[in-house]
């Protein structure tokens, strides 16, 4: 009697640790699968961003290229534009020549000669 009774009392603690167990089982098989998750996503993540970064080190290539042709045309138009009379200094020589206009200037020959005239008439 004392073995079925020592029987009665193991039995549900053994029920118990079995169902625990099996818990933490399931618990355990759930962890694992979440980290198989967890570990494919960072593979994924992970080339999906060596991708990307290869994209941008593509980009900024390309763009250093582009801004160092955009420098060379710029520093070429600039040597250019020096070389060149500027159209204000142009204008400037313009109204000057027009001040002076060589062709209308009169020889004192040719005063002498108007005053002559006008005054035989």
């Amino acid at each position: 009697m004392a073995h079925e009774q020592y029987q009665d009392y193991i039995t549900p603690l053994l029920t118990e640790f079995n169902t625990k167990l099996r818990d933490i089982e399931e618990k355990q098989r759930l962890l694992k699968d979440r980290v198989l998750l967890i570990g494919t996503n960072l593979v994924e993540m992970r080339e999906e961003m060596g991708k990307d970064l290869t994209d941008l080190k593509v980009q900024s290539e390309q763009a250093k290229q582009d801004i160092l042709k955009i420098r060379e045309t710029l520093q070429r138009l600039a040597e250019e534009l020096e070389n060149r009379a500027r159209r204000a200094e142009i204008d400037l020589i313009k109204r000057q020549f027009k001040i002076f206009e060589p062709l209308k200037l009169a020889r004192l020959e040719d005063v002498e000669r108007m005053i002559n005239e006008k005054l035989n008439k």
